[in-house]
């Protein structure tokens, strides 16, 4: 175990010794275990393990009041919470992931960890992709208040074999996953200077997104070296930080300016984390920090973004173009099983391709220094309009008001228009597949979200292999049933309820249509935007003013939207609304961002979050002054707490 201070090692043993005489708990073999201080469950963003390479689970602990768990470098006392998977089945590998940590202090001593409630994400690697898995996870680890506490539990958790749907804690787990610290592009860090000078390090830290309040370092080095608490200066502009640590070091130990040390820097929920030499940071910061920390992350993103990409396919913007697709193909439920493999394989290519494009023209934007985000097309009038008109007239190709010519348009209507699938059948399929894409992209479900924050925040590499995963799951419908085109007999017979269906879903178009042409008339002054209607009395949204606000003890409601936002809407409708947020939103100092026109200090303020997309909402207050920041789909329980914990 790594030492922060010099004499954390003699506390440490001290502290196990009086540990064990208090007694550990029994173990128990469940999926949660209770002590009178925490609850402890093994819990799972999945509901099977489909054929994934990497199965997100996680270990959630809920601390009672006052008591605390730690970080995997404790400080002067206490010791990390451990996992051992031996006895398990069809489970090969096991990484035990650590959260942002905060530094507690207590009679002189400094500690680290967490306190209420800390998800330690855990990536399980199965030695037999899509069999089942048995985990059985023995779990060690101390809480501790005026006294401490050992305990010990045995986890129990069975997924089956089959799709990997997504599990009831998917969102808690992809937030705590947010938190876990990478080489700084999430929290747009940048570390600038390492030096050892004399008996000191000193370390420079710079931020692109949102300005530094509480920043904070801790360093972790070979047994031998100890590094006491820093002393920060804070730039005027809160930009730049400066720590300074002293450091105590054994006779025997290495000379920390030529030796491998791991530093964590962080300023409430964002943090960095990067291994360096401070004697040769300068030539090696570009290469080590990078290879060592980014890359094994990229595998378990790209689950998250298949999950994400598969959930799109049932958000409101996505599902019209899927029920059209699955209508046209019962009104030719008879055709030859090649001919319908065919078609669905083109679909899927259209939505992948469509993916590859819109990536490239990411990488474009960030390579030319401009900002970038999921959904941005949509701040655009142009783009707007054309989308608009394009809902409107297939609505109007749907109840059957005219024939789109062959073929001049039969590309983007290909599946809807009889004659188009005849001519050119393929050339439909793909282009509407490009449809289903241009649809989602102003939807975040959850796992989108994560993924493209991941992808965005890194290089082309990253962004292409995510957006590609994430059109992978988009497909994964049209791929199902061109791997077994008999599931189509699984659905209802075609008949006269189907002209029924036809017209429900051209008017599920038209009022895409009409949604957009709002929008647009919104984006170019024509119709000002309505003050919102909840209780709330919303404010305009201004970052610099917030911790200002948090000093005088206010609780502090951020909410990041755009009239193109459908979850953002469903946000608002569904839980902002109504009570009891309503009437908790009330008391609170609300401010609303609105994204739906570019706006610089909205992207800024996203990014310094590791967030490129919206809906995003986060919570300030004397208990959160670095704001909590809440799942993108909302519930009510999940804003209450976060409430009530920033109170």
């Amino acid at each position: 175990m790594s030492q922060l201070s010099r004499h954390g090692r003699h506390l440490g043993l001290l502290a196990l010794l009086l540990l064990l005489c208090l007694g550990a708990a029994a173990a128990r073999a469940e999926v949660t275990a209770t002590t009178p201080q925490t609850e402890v469950r093994l819990v799972s963003a999945v509901t099977a393990v489909g054929d994934l390479a990497q199965i997100p689970l996680g270990i959630q602990m809920v601390l009672k009041s006052g008591w605390k768990t730690y970080w995997r470098s404790p400080g002067d006392a206490g010791f990390a919470p451990t996992i051992d998977t031996a006895g398990s089945q069809n489970v090969a590998a096991a990484t035990f992931a650590f959260p942002v940590p905060h530094r507690f202090e207590l009679f002189g001593l400094q500690t680290f960890g967490y306190g209420e409630e800390v998800v330690f994400p855990l990536s399980i690697t199965p030695q037999t992709q899509g069999q089942p898995v048995h985990l059985k996870a023995k779990l060690r680890y101390l809480v501790c208040e005026q006294i401490c506490i050992p305990y010990e539990h045995d986890l129990n958790l069975d997924l089956p074999a089959g799709v990997a749907g997504v599990g009831s804690d998917a969102a808690l787990i992809s937030r705590y996953q947010a938190l876990v610290p990478d080489a700084g592009a999430k929290a747009r860090f940048t570390l600038s200077d390492v030096r050892v000078t004399g008996s000191e390090l000193r370390i420079s830290l710079r931020s692109d997104g949102a300005p530094l309040v509480n920043p904070d370092a801790l360093v972790e080095g070979p047994d031998g070296l100890y590094f006491n608490k820093p002393s920060v200066m804070l730039a005027e502009d809160g930009r730049q930080a400066d720590f300074t640590l002293a450091i105590e070091r054994d006779p025997a130990a290495p000379d920390p300016a030529s030796t491998a040390l791991t530093l964590t820097l962080f300023d409430g929920q964002r943090a960095l984390e990067q291994n360096v030499v401070p004697e040769i940071f300068a030539d090696s910061v570009t290469d080590m920090p990078v290879a060592a920390t980014d890359a094994p992350q990229l595998w378990p993103m790209l689950a998250v973004a298949l999950l994400g990409g598969l959930i799109l396919n049932i958000m409101p913007c996505v599902l019209p173009v899927l029920l059209l697709k699955l209508s046209h193909v019962l009104e030719h439920a008879g055709a030859a099983r090649r001919q319908i493999r065919q078609r669905f394989l083109a679909s899927a290519a259209g939505i992948v391709c469509a993916f590859a494009v819109l990536a490239a023209i990411l990488i474009g934007i960030k390579q030319g220094g401009q900002s970038i985000g999921w959904g941005i097309q949509f701040q655009q009038p142009i783009f707007l309009g054309a989308l608009a008109l394009l809902c409107f007239v297939l609505a109007a190709n749907i109840w059957g008001w005219f024939q789109i010519p062959v073929p001049a348009f039969a590309g983007a209507v290909g599946t809807l228009s009889e004659r188009a699938e005849k001519r050119r059948p393929l050339l439909g399929a793909f282009l509407g597949g490009i449809l289903a894409t241009i649809l989602a992209t102003p939807c975040s479900a959850p796992f989108v979200g994560t993924a493209v924050g991941f992808a965005l925040a890194r290089g082309p590499i990253e962004i292409m292999a995510i957006f590609l995963t994430l059109g992978v799951g988009l497909a994964l419908p049209y791929l199902a049933i061109a791997a077994a085109p008999r599931l189509i007999g699984l659905l209802p017979r075609p008949g006269r309820w189907m002209l029924g269906l036809k017209k429900l879903l051209g008017l599920s178009l038209a009022a895409t249509g009409l949604w957009l042409g709002f929008v647009l008339l919104q984006q170019t002054g024509f119709v000002t935007l309505a003050a919102r209607d909840d209780a709330a009395a919303w404010r305009k949204f201004d970052a610099a003013a917030i911790p200002a606000l948090v000093q005088d003890g206010k609780v502090v409601f951020v909410d990041v939207t755009a009239e193109w936002c459908i979850t953002c809407k469903a946000n608002k409708e569904f839980v902002l609304t109504r009570e009891p947020v309503a009437a908790a939103l009330a008391e609170t100092h609300a401010m609303l961002a609105d994204w739906t026109r570019p706006d610089p200090a909205i992207s800024a303020y996203l990014a310094s979050f590791g967030r490129f997309g919206i809906p995003m909402n986060v919570v300030y207050g004397p208990g959160a002054p670095d704001g909590i920041l809440l799942p993108e789909l909302l519930s009510s329980d999940d804003v209450m707490t976060a409430l009530k914990q920033a109170k």
